[in-house]
């Protein structure tokens, strides 16, 4: 579920050509294994705050033990709202690529409404069945895209050789040129995600050997095929070619290009393929993260209590994802009457608010964690300083992306590129309700992320 999230073949094919070639270039890879280190830090700690706390809503529960509830409500909503936004953000982009993959496939032409309709519908059933089901479905697009991408490198290396594989990209003079910050943008934003293993913990078998072992396996396996991809294309251009005047040349099909250059046409249909499956997999573990945290919003007395039941036999929160299957419909109902273009306009205006606010409570929870342990008198590597190290880089990550924000957006609209600004209204709403609920309901407002926390 956390690397079908990731979606590494959209990743590689939509954001790592943007990097190349608006950040600073054959410093790509370098930027990635940073993000990586960066994340693996965080994981460090999160995965010893995670039999302490142990509540569907990851982010909400440990930002609440770390900094009080009111911070961990705000939070809960952000991070609902930055995943539901990301999952309408990828139906809307795979809704597009559905339809040229149809089209030029048979020729025919088929509104991109149906396909958006088809997808939210198949969203709506995996949800509604057991995590299981859903899990195997994203298992075998994801290892179908990675092996696409793999089958790639390795013919990159194949046809240059191994001794083009220099360390020059990895040289501080080339990782701290020009454009560093937009491409930390781009790196992060592969990666978030992990918190997926956490949201999960009360659906998993064994959960205190499979939680660990799932997000180390994760953030390693992610980060490192990016690293490594990243590193071939910078070879695949050529030694005497520069992949930044390339990439900027036509981002969209510089990996088609590629594809095609050292594995054939054939290959090169097969991504485009692969691109909907693996927009598909994001969506449904995006929508999965969101219906969660609904459901432990409710459970914990905040949201409708419908909201906190589970299915007798599939134990999902179904009614959680009814709901919004409904809002996700409705979404694209409004955008069809508006007559919006579901990649450039509502693709575009989501997916960066939504990055944005995952990656703010990333780096807050990241920093939360050492406060956590602090008051019960734990201070050591794993409980404090590294995740310290993590949030401190994630932070600055964060900042990054909302200077450079129109460069994940891709427009000049103010109106797009001002959307960050919701985040901090519905943080308020939250702290709101909870200061509400304080002076009003406080048996419900100490009941906010404490929900299965072992004290």
């Amino acid at each position: 579920m956390v690397m079908a999230a990731a979606a590494p073949m959209a990743v590689v094919v939509a954001l790592m050509p943007m990097a190349f070639a608006f950040g600073n270039g054959t410093g790509v890879p370098a930027v990635y294994l940073g993000a990586a280190i960066a994340i693996l830090l965080f994981a460090i700690g999160y995965v010893r705050i995670i039999p302490y706390v142990r509540n569907a809503g990851a982010f909400y529960a440990y930002i609440s033990a770390s900094f009080g509830k009111t911070c961990g409500l705000a939070a809960a909503y952000i991070a609902a709202i930055s995943y539901f936004l990301l999952c309408a953000s990828t139906v809307g982009a795979l809704a597009f690529f559905e339809g040229e993959l149809f089209e030029r496939a048979t020729g025919v032409a088929v509104r991109w409404e149906l396909w958006a309709a088809l997808a939210i519908g198949a969203i709506a059933y995996l949800s509604y069945r057991r995590i299981t089901v859903a899990a195997k479905v994203l298992s075998v697009a994801l290892v179908a895209e990675v092996a696409l991408l793999s089958a790639l490198d390795l013919a990159i290396v194949h046809s240059q050789g191994w001794g083009m594989f220099t360390l020059k990209p990895f040289a501080p003079s080339i990782v701290l040129s020009p454009g560093l910050g937009i491409a930390a943008i781009y790196g992060f934003n592969g990666l978030i995600g992990v918190e997926g293993t956490a949201i999960y913990q009360e659906e998993a078998r064994d959960r205190e050997r499979t939680i660990p072992r799932a997000t180390y396996l994760s953030v390693v396996a992610i980060g490192s095929f990016y690293v490594i991809t990243g590193w071939c294309l910078v070879v695949g251009v050529g030694a005497g070619n520069d992949i930044s005047t390339i990439a900027r040349s036509d981002p969209g099909r510089f990996i088609v290009g590629q594809i095609t250059h050292y594995l054939g046409t054939s290959a090169a249909f097969i991504l485009s393929f692969l691109v909907v499956t693996s927009a598909f997999a994001s969506a449904l573990a995006l929508f999965n993260n969101a219906a969660r945290y609904l459901y432990a919003l409710a459970r914990d007395g905040v949201l409708p209590r419908p909201l906190a039941r589970t299915h007798p036999r599939h134990q999902s929160p179904h009614v959680a994802c009814a709901l919004l299957s409904l809002i996700l419909l409705a979404v694209f109902v409004m955008s069809s009457i508006a007559r919006l273009d579901p990649l450039l306009n509502v693709s575009t205006a989501l997916a960066g608010v939504g990055s944005v606010g995952l990656m703010a409570l990333l780096a807050t929870t990241a920093l939360g964690i050492p406060v956590f342990f602090a008051r019960r008198g734990i201070w050591d590597i794993r409980a404090t300083l590294a995740p310290a190290i993590g949030g401190l880089i994630i932070a600055i990550a964060t900042l990054l992306a909302v200077q450079n924000y129109s460069a994940i957006t891709g427009v000049a609209s103010k109106a797009i590129n001002n959307l960050p600004v919701g985040l901090v209204a519905i943080a308020l709403i939250g702290i709101g309700q909870a200061l509400w609920l304080l002076k009003h309901r406080p048996s419900t407002f100490n009941g906010i992320g404490s929900n299965r926390v072992d004290q």
